[in-house]
């Protein structure tokens, strides 16, 4: 369990409420608040608790389900098969981890409850799946589905933000770029200009000039304001309100947008074909996969369709023209349910979905490359304006005066 401090409002008298929770998530911690009564306003993890082995990567963890598995799977006990693992993995901190797993087993706890005490590392779905696994006396399986899931979910993720890096680092060379000609070419240009009497500057260098000025002289100014800005803005980005907008924006934002949906599609319909072929029940696979899927809206979709399977309907009609799933999750979903065959549908879900990743990413790449064209010609021509214009103005008067 993770400690969570939290801000909400209480609906009945209005009056603020500051106090502390105990949950799996931020979106579990937001349920036990909303249960009280209370409307969360800003949920933070506290610092310290639940983060002591900092961040293992997913291929790691990858490699540590798979090494488990494929032991367990060759007749060795648990605790001998953990032993084997963490002599072998190269991640200290997964190390320590699996040595306290070791530890927790040997003195007679379950492998998934000695897996839950240590969330920072094992989210819901490996801990879930372990002990539907346990229960079903298919441990080895179990892993190896997880090791799979692991692997299609940092795989699609990876090629979601490798489609991101490149428009960032030309936008970071193109403000470095600017950054250069205003602060250095500018003041040369100014300074011919300020031999010459009556003479005057286009607006636009004039513009440029006062920008180039203030950050000359005020450098330190801006470096505190950037630092201010970061500093919150990472902190605001960690809060309900913040996820709130963020993930709206990812869902919503041209040309990402649509890719983001689609992963976040792929990824539900992925987790829940794994939960599903473990034996995890209908309801409990919904509330890992609203974790899983790490949007604060689609989860809220999950949550509202929990309810109403609760209530006796079917999962397809629960999201059907759900604006946070695309069509052809529910469509997929109602011929699964037909036909009993609930895991496989969400299979062809995921696959059809990581495929349109794949494609849209190539897409995206094909569409920003003259976006940022576009983009980097009227930085140029700005720059160039700013710089020509007063040349020319010098050219102009020179050829007068003759």
């Amino acid at each position: 369990m993770l400690d969570y401090t939290y801000k909400a409002r209480d609906s009945k008298t209005g009056k603020m409420v500051k106090a502390q929770v105990e949950a799996d998530s931020e979106q579990a911690a937001a349920k036990l608040i909303a249960g009280q009564g209370l409307t969360p306003l800003d949920i933070t993890l506290q610092k310290g608790k639940g983060h002591r082995f900092g961040h293992i990567k997913a291929k790691d963890k990858v490699l540590f389900s798979r090494q488990l598995a494929t032991l367990i799977n060759a007749g060795l006990p648990l605790v001998q098969s953990l032993r084997s693992v963490a002599s072998q993995t190269q991640n200290k901190k997964l190390k320590v981890v699996a040595n306290r797993l070791i530890a927790d087993v040997e003195a007679g706890s379950a492998f998934s409850v000695a897996l839950s005490r240590h969330p920072e590392v094992f989210n819901r779905v490996f801990i879930s799946l372990v002990q539907a696994a346990e229960t079903s006396g298919t441990l080895d399986k179990g892993l190896e589905r997880l090791a799979d899931q692991q692997e299609k979910d940092a795989e699609i993720l990876s090629k979601v933000r490798g489609a991101m890096i490149y428009p960032v680092i030309v936008l970071l060379v193109m403000l470095c770029v600017v950054g250069f000609m205003i602060v250095k070419v500018l003041p040369q240009v100014k300074s011919i200009y300020d031999g010459l009497p009556g003479a005057s500057l286009p607006f636009i260098t004039q513009a440029l000039l006062a920008v180039s000025n203030f950050v000359t002289k005020f450098w330190w100014i801006v470096i505190i304001v950037l630092g201010l800005l970061a500093f919150f803005g990472s902190r605001w980005a960690k809060t309900l309100g913040g996820r709130s907008i963020i993930d709206k924006i990812k869902m919503r934002a041209w040309p990402f947008g649509a890719l983001f949906m689609k992963m976040y599609m792929a990824r539900f319909a992925r987790t829940g074909t794994t939960l599903v072929a473990s034996g995890v029940p209908l309801l409990q696979v919904l509330e890992i996969t609203a974790d899983a899927v790490d949007n604060v809206h689609i989860a809220h979709s999950i949550d509202g369709a929990i309810e109403k399977v609760k209530g006796g309907k079917a999962l397809s009609d629960s999201i059907d023209n759900d604006p946070n799933f695309l069509p052809l999750v529910p469509n997929m979903l109602r011929i699964g349910e037909q036909s009993g065959a609930i895991e496989s549908m969400l299979e062809k879900v995921a696959d059809y979905y990581e495929k349109e990743v794949d494609d849209m990413i190539k897409n995206v790449s094909t569409i920003i490359e003259p976006v940022l064209m576009v983009v980097m010609g009227v930085m140029a021509l700005i720059i160039v304006g700013a710089i020509m214009l007063p040349i020319y103005g010098l050219v102009n008067q020179s050829g007068f005066s003759g």
